[in-house]
């Protein structure tokens, strides 16, 4: 990656624009505070705060890259959950191939903080980005890219608007297979073989691969087979095309899937000996909620879910919120709401809780948040539970992507309440 657009994060003004943040030290740039090593509790940050908790992150970047190794698979985490390139960077260092992009503006974000490789897992077909991805390519010798395709329409397109930018160089797709209900993607090995063979009649088109994603394929939750059965298909079809030429003009043939929920399931399909074919195989996993994890959704569905501390992920993510009302037994009312937290898989998770007169933090017992208005949690509070208001309540919250999207800088803390770095997100 590019290190001066990485360091250049670090002179972004902390101001009234970054929720949280320190009045007191506006003005101030995002590596003063870094290096200054503000206290979390102690030194001015205000409620509602998103916070990365140092050690879990730490933990579950080493053990995705330490399980895919293991398992003899290509990585490039997709990174829409974070948008977070500093983050990157360290996927990256731990040995990812690249990153996964989903829209034409993650890529844009990535190339302009130096990400060399990025698999883009969707369709592409709107002229403006096309033109951008042909220009960039061209000026970038080094740069890698490919992209589904799941339609002669959407080669058609692709077709159009890449002999309209002129670019040298051909752009590199995979063919994606689906399942019938499931999301985007051929509906069949026939299909996909038929596909493929427009992808080869193109002149600006490379078919390089195949790819799909087994997250939406409805199966019951005692019960993966479908999902087996839909990467057995894929590997199927990669067979067909390697047999009958598809790949002929690549030196390399990308296989790729995997959401957070199946990678166990990828990496039983996608084995070498699964994939001999007639150029060497990039058996790409694409998972990317693991880097925060959460503590509700991805916890139960997991496939890393080990009795052993060391081998299964941790939940990074927490949300300070401090009690503002308590208008009548029972019910108490913390200033943070949708705005702040996510509510798509599930309502936050009362973790702990800092008494405001000064006294030990405790776990958060007897306290429930039963809704979420716009700017306030509301919370019920057992009889037996003390609560008062003032206090902060520390939040576990469920869904890493709805988390990261409503917070632009994150601090990164250590056990200690150290605020060790600060991650900017851009959505």
């Amino acid at each position: 990656m590019d290190t001066a657009a990485l360091q250049q994060l670090g002179s972004t003004i902390v101001d009234w624009h970054f929720k949280g943040l320190p009045a007191a030290r506006e003005g101030r740039t995002v590596a003063e505070l870094t290096e200054a090593r503000l206290n979390l509790f102690e030194d001015g940050f205000s409620t509602p705060l998103l916070t990365l908790d140092a050690d879990a992150v730490r933990h579950n970047l080493a053990l995705m890259a330490r399980w895919t190794a293991e398992h003899d698979l290509a990585f490039a985490p997709h990174g829409k959950t974070p948008l977070a390139p500093q983050l990157y960077r360290r996927q990256l260092d731990l040995g990812a191939w690249g990153i996964t992009a989903a829209v034409p503006s993650h890529l844009r974000m990535y190339r302009a903080f130096g990400v060399e490789r990025v698999f883009f897992a969707n369709e592409l077909v709107d002229p403006a980005a096309l033109a951008w991805l042909a220009a960039e390519l061209d000026a970038h010798p080094e740069f890698r890219f490919a992209c589904y395709v799941d339609s002669a329409r959407g080669v058609e397109l692709m077709e159009q608007a890449l002999t309209a930018a002129g670019g040298r160089r051909p752009v590199d797709v995979v063919v994606e297979l689906g399942a019938q209900g499931a999301r985007t993607g051929v509906r069949g090995i026939e299909q996909a073989v038929a596909l493929a063979g427009a992808v080869r009649a193109s002149s600006r088109l490379r078919l390089v691969g195949v790819a799909g994603y087994e997250g939406t394929i409805a199966h019951p939750e005692d019960d993966r087979s479908a999902v087996a059965g839909f990467l057995a298909d894929l590997v199927a079809l990669a067979h067909r095309l390697d047999a009958d030429g598809g790949f002929a003009d690549t030196d390399e043939i990308i296989v790729s899937a995997g959401g957070s929920e199946h990678f166990d399931l990828v990496a039983a399909a996608f084995t070498a000996d699964a994939l001999k074919l007639g150029s060497p195989v990039l058996r790409l996993l694409r998972s990317g909620a693991y880097v925060t994890h959460d503590h509700l959704h991805y916890t139960e569905i997991t496939p890393l879910r080990s009795a052993d501390p060391a081998e299964r992920f941790r939940p990074a993510l927490r949300l300070w919120a401090q009690v503002v009302s308590r208008p009548e037994p029972g019910l108490a009312l913390l200033n943070a709401g949708k705005r702040d937290l996510p509510y798509d898989l599930g309502l936050p998770l009362p973790l702990l809780v800092r008494p405001a007169d000064g006294g030990a933090q405790r776990e958060a017992a007897g306290l429930t948040v039963t809704a979420l208005a716009d700017q306030h949690a509301f919370v019920r509070v057992a009889p037996d539970a003390e609560l008062a208001v003032g206090d902060l309540v520390g939040l576990g919250l469920s869904h890493p992507c709805t988390s990261f999207e409503k917070w632009q800088l994150i601090p990164e803390v250590e056990a200690d309440g150290t605020v060790t770095d600060y991650i900017r997100t851009f959505f």
